[in-house]
């Protein structure tokens, strides 16, 4: 166990605390890695493999050069 007066000796900062509470506490973890394997897994899916398939790029399909997609979102957002 550690001694508390050397662990917070108060010259550390609120952040450095921080980070170093939650690197202790996923040190010793068992089934949280299971857990945040499971959530990485879960992010990895929905901005990537979603990105692909449902949010395509129509703007560099439909126009050749930047200054016609900037007329193109320009006049989408004008005449709305």
């Amino acid at each position: 166990m550690k001694d508390l007066s050397t662990q917070n000796s108060g010259n550390d900062s609120l952040l450095k605390r921080v980070v170093g509470l939650y690197v202790d506490g996923f040190r010793s973890m068992t089934v949280g890695r299971k857990l945040w394997l499971i959530i990485l897994i879960k992010l990895f899916i929905i901005f990537f493999v979603l990105k692909l398939f449902f949010f395509s790029d129509t703007l560099s399909s439909r126009y050749d050069t930047d200054a016609e997609r900037a007329e193109a979102v320009r006049n989408s957002l004008i005449n709305r």
